[in-house]
């Protein structure tokens, strides 16, 4: 059994102003995603300013807390928030939705093309590859918060986490920041190193995101207040990554039929 660092979930506190670990992860993410854009807008098949990649980084941010704060809500603790809306604002406490944070950036997205006249899934081809190490280190924060930990186990990684009891267990956010973040980032910036069809980096990543938080869910404690929500097993995080993984297939069929790959989409 491996021994669960404890670290202070506030980072610097200064008086009442309190900067939290879970908070600089999600800069640490913006400002790789940022740098790794920067570099790809270098390639002379991508078409995108270093003023437009701002911009851009400007409206996911905004989707990802704005829709990741919400999705929270309506998926996972709509009661709490109703009883309590005022820790709607708590968000160094954690309480993000991917999934939601996933609707918010594609709208993001969508305004940003509306904008500067952009393809829709030529802003989502663009980006995908590096969202993914954002997607990591807010997984880091997850763990440095000791929340969103694993089920028991007897493996000689588990950890005993504060508030989850005496017994060891998976540390599922490491677990997910290892394959939703770096394995899943090195996959999807291989494959769009060379010119894909539109669509095609899209749908990959639906169908890595999806599949990797599928088989993390099964080592991944379910929410106390909701359980499994089918057949015994089934959470809410794998109930809504079975519509990602299909969209994904979808896309990726898309992108390759041929008479796609001479239409503008």
């Amino acid at each position: 059994m491996l021994t669960y660092p404890e670290i202070d979930p506030v980072l610097i506190q200064l008086g009442p102003l309190k900067v939290h670990w879970y908070g600089v992860m999600y800069l640490i993410g913006f400002g790789l995603t940022w740098w790794l854009a920067l570099r790809r807008a270098q390639r002379p098949d991508i078409r995108f300013t270093a003023a437009q990649i701002s911009d851009l980084i400007f409206y996911g941010a905004l989707g990802v807390v704005l829709g990741g704060r919400l999705g929270y809500i309506l998926f996972y603790d709509l009661s709490t928030y109703m009883t309590t809306p005022l820790a709607i604002f708590k968000v160094w406490q954690g309480g993000m939705s991917f999934h939601g944070g996933l609707l918010g950036v594609l709208i993001a997205m969508w305004l940003f093309g509306r904008k500067f006249k952009r393809r829709f899934f030529e802003i989502t081809d663009f980006i995908a590859p590096m969202v993914t190490l954002g997607l990591g280190a807010g997984r880091i924060g997850n763990f440095i918060n000791g929340e969103l930990w694993g089920r028991t186990t007897d493996l000689p990684w588990g950890m005993v986490f504060p508030n989850a009891g005496e017994l060891p267990r998976h540390p599922s956010q490491l677990y997910q920041a290892v394959l939703e973040g770096l394995i899943l980032f090195l996959i999807l910036w291989l494959f769009s190193k060379r010119p894909r069809p539109t669509m095609a980096v899209s749908g990959l990543f639906l169908i890595g995101y999806g599949s990797f938080r599928f088989l993390v869910e099964f080592v991944r404690e379910p929410d106390r207040h909701l359980g499994y929500i089918a057949f015994n097993w089934m959470t809410m995080g794998q109930l809504l990554s079975i519509p990602m993984i299909l969209a994904g297939i979808v896309l990726m069929g898309l992108a390759y039929y041929p008479f796609h790959r001479k239409s503008a989409i």
